[in-house]
């Protein structure tokens, strides 16, 4: 007869251990290990600080290369430093940079946690959509073909190349009656467009518009817009006093508007962390934030990592926001369904 023999494992127990009993030998160890509270202070402190930047973004200067705006644009992105200084702190047996790493999470999840779960109803009674369909567009009649199909009963389109509007107005004829361009922007409509006119942004070119939509359930403000864009460079930050300059002068316009249902849709080449744009989304809602599903990043389209591109009401309830199929833009299009109450 065999004789059978276990053979002690390199934790000081034995292969045929369970695996719950070697946990808990192997957590008992840990206990007792001295160095456990001592190790992993440089992760712990990595943690915190991350930790304060996510609370304290609105306080970091944007006077030296808009520091606070460049991280505000992409305060989402620092959730994936929680994985990395979680293995290293697995990988050094620190309770202390688990602890500061449990922080960060918890404090990422306050910020942004609601943003990752699915919000979208069932109700809505106007679809609308918006895109960037970009000046370099090699098909712009594919572009245009594509955001046909989303549905949508507005849709408004920037960026527009002066060459290249009367492929948009042809291919888009079918599906919408009314349209609308002023500049590089435009709007098109299955319901009746009025007062379309330009809105300055402090540009020296049009570079965004209102006109009034004459839905079945009432008029609508509809405003697009394309604020300049921003740059990273290494010599001067995040350059972005000129997109500054237009969300001001689109904040005042709004503000101005008389009529109480408004719908903004447009690239604003910031996100709503910003706080460069508070004019404009201190009095507007973000369709994303209410009723979005997940972050909805619209670029650039191959890896989206911001969201810049924006639907936001006021006076008009969200329903649910959405991005759409690649184009052959470097922005993916964005679409959201709203409830416009009589």
């Amino acid at each position: 007869m065999a004789q059978a023999y276990m053979t002690e494992s390199g934790n000081g127990g034995s292969e045929s251990e369970p695996s719950g009993t070697r946990l808990r030998r192997r957590l008992t160890v840990l206990r007792k290990d001295p160095g456990i509270w001592r190790r992993g202070w440089v992760l712990a402190g990595i943690a915190v600080l991350i930790s304060l930047v996510m609370i304290f973004h609105a306080e970091l200067p944007n006077d030296v290369g808009n520091l606070g705006s460049l991280t505000e644009t992409f305060l989402p992105w620092l959730g994936l430093a929680v994985p990395l200084l979680l293995a290293g702190a697995v990988y050094r047996r620190s309770a202390t940079a688990l602890l500061a790493i449990l922080l960060t999470a918890a404090v990422w999840a306050n910020l942004f946690g609601g943003l990752v779960s699915d919000k979208s109803g069932s109700g809505g009674n106007l679809v609308v959509a918006t895109h960037n369909v970009d000046a370099d567009n090699p098909d712009p009649r594919g572009t245009a073909e594509s955001v046909a199909r989303s549905g949508a009963d507005v849709l408004a389109l920037t960026e527009l190349k002066g060459s290249a509007v009367p492929v948009y107005e042809k291919t888009l004829a079918a599906v919408y009656r009314y349209h609308s361009v002023e500049g590089t922007v435009g709007l098109w409509s299955k319901y009746p467009l009025s007062g379309s006119a330009p809105v300055d942004i402090r540009m020296g070119w049009t570079r965004a518009m209102r006109a009034t939509v004459t839905t079945p359930h009432g008029e609508v403000a509809a405003f697009v817009a394309h604020l300049p864009s921003v740059r990273v460079k290494l010599n001067a930050g995040f350059t972005a006093n000129q997109r500054d300059d237009s969300a001001g002068a689109l904040g005042a316009a709004l503000a101005a508007e008389p009529l109480k249902r408004v719908i903004l849709l447009g690239d604003l080449n910031g996100t709503m962390n910003d706080r460069a744009l508070s004019e404009v989304t201190s009095q507007m809602r973000s369709t994303q934030g209410a009723a979005g599903d997940g972050f909805g990043f619209s670029w650039p389209a191959q890896f989206p990592m911001a969201r810049i591109d924006q639907i936001m009401v006021r006076g008009i309830r969200p329903d649910a926001s959405w991005t759409l199929p690649r184009t052959g833009s470097d922005h993916l299009p964005v679409a959201a369904r709203v409830t416009v109450k009589p």
